[in-house]
């Protein structure tokens, strides 16, 4: 008999030269989002026998027959006794051809600044619609947070098809309607399942009970559906973090400038640009884990050496000359409030972009988003707690950002309490949505006592 099971080893060199996919998932309450997630590492392999049997254990202390697959996900107390997940939790799994990090986000309109988080370094975002109650207000948010923050493929899983006899009429009008909403906001790529995670269906194994659908199954579709890494391709880009001088015997004029390729790439005898200087000189040679490389790309760490001795410090940033962003003091950009304490008018701030972090003071805010219909409240004065809204900073020194359309990795920043250290804000400069309609807004009167 001849065997078809291949060894641990050949595994695990399986695993590691496939591609990665990050993806986060989100629903609203009771949409059975943790269900989704312990379905998908159970049916997968990818739950250890420990943790199975740990699951097993706490469903039956509740009193339930059968293992709450939630409970692989909702590790929190207070998620375990609500019966709903609160804080992001990341799992990593792998199959025989992709590996995984997913962001289990929570669902209530409270801990929107928590999906944000999981959700800005998503390629894929997974969001769950209860069959019997179809597109929500929280459905609507989740689309128009995956929209802000530039997630390129968004997969619609209509969950609970076995209390709707897995109907194909019901899937239909939740799907359209979904799509039809998503697409308006700019997100490019919409891809509708329909599915029930407590008994299975099209999350692993394809359903017996839905052979109307010929789709992919949750599963199929996160392991083929085209992700891109290639940031060559991008804008490129080198934030600095370190400036190696070893003065030693043996590298005595050396100076290198160390840091990770944030996107793009860089090749010796490159003319660059130093922002925010405007400094130019000549990529004289690239050094990685030791070695001296012509060419490196991102997301690499390497060190950066130049013809000339330029004034050069952390948080400046190294771009090609002919393709070197623009600098400005005044940055206008939507930000998502995840602090407790409320952002306001005048308020001074720490702006941090890549490895540099500068003085601030919030400008303007010009509107606050209304997530529910897309709506803007005009000069609401402040934003609290998961407000999303437009904001104008000016910096005490020069920014060289990318609009996040761009590039996620250098259009992103993030607002800072000076006086603890607290992060106030996540930021996304430039327009919010691919695709949104433009909201006048009327320009406010310049703070006074403006000292920048």
């Amino acid at each position: 008999m001849t065997s078809t099971s291949t060894s641990t080893t050949e595994q695990f060199a399986d695993v590691s030269a496939t591609t990665l996919l990050r993806f986060a998932t989100a629903g609203s309450v009771d949409d059975g989002k943790s269900t989704l997630v312990g379905r998908l590492l159970h049916d997968s392999k990818s739950v250890l026998t420990d943790q199975l049997e740990a699951v097993e254990a706490a469903s039956l202390k509740r009193g339930q027959e059968a293992p709450d697959l939630a409970l692989l996900t909702d590790g929190l107390r207070a998620e375990r006794e609500q019966g709903i997940t609160i804080d992001v939790a990341y799992r990593y799994f792998a199959t025989a051809r992709r590996r995984f990090i997913l962001a289990d986000t929570p669902g209530h309109v409270q801990y929107t600044r928590n999906m944000v988080t999981g959700a800005s370094t998503a390629e894929l975002a997974v969001v769950l619609v209860d069959a019997r109650n179809g597109v929500v207000e929280q459905t609507r948010r989740h689309a128009a947070v995956a929209a802000l923050l530039r997630v390129p493929h968004v997969v619609l899983a209509v969950n609970k098809m076995d209390l709707v006899d897995y109907a194909e009429p019901v899937f239909a009008a939740i799907a359209e309607e979904f799509t039809t909403y998503a697409s308006e906001l700019g997100v490019p790529e919409i891809t509708a399942i329909p599915i029930s995670a407590l008994a299975g269906d099209n999350v692993v194994e394809p359903s017996a009970n839905m052979d109307w659908y010929g789709g992919p199954t949750v599963l199929e579709h996160l392991e083929t559906v085209p992700v891109s890494h290639d940031l060559t391709a991008c804008h490129a880009r080198f934030p600095v973090q370190y400036v190696i001088r070893p003065q030693t015997a043996e590298h005595p004029d050396y100076r290198g400038y160390a840091g990770q390729i944030a996107a793009g790439a860089f090749r010796v005898g490159e003319p660059v640009t130093v922002l925010p200087s405007g400094r130019t000189s000549t990529i004289t040679a690239i050094d990685a884990l030791g070695e001296s490389v012509d060419i490196a790309w991102a997301p690499q760490s390497v060190t950066i050496r130049l013809a000339d001795d330029i004034d050069i410090s952390r948080g400046d940033l190294l771009a090609p000359s002919g393709d070197a962003p623009a600098t400005s003091q005044d940055v206008e950009a939507t930000v998502c409030h995840v602090a407790d304490q409320p952002l306001t008018v005048g308020q001074r701030v720490l702006l941090k972009h890549t490895t540099r972090t500068v003085k601030a003071i919030v400008k303007e805010i010009p509107s606050r988003l209304t997530l529910d219909d897309l709506s803007q409240h005009p000069e609401p004065g402040q934003l609290v707690a998961n407000d999303i809204g437009r904001v104008k900073v000016r910096t005490a020194e020069p920014l060289a950002l990318d609009a996040y359309a761009d590039s996620r990795r250098t259009g992103s920043f993030l607002l800072i309490d000076p006086a603890d250290g607290t992060t106030l804000a996540a930021g996304m400069a430039g327009e919010a949505f691919a695709a949104a309609k433009a909201v006048a807004v009327a320009d406010a009167a310049d703070d006074e006592g403006w000292d920048f």
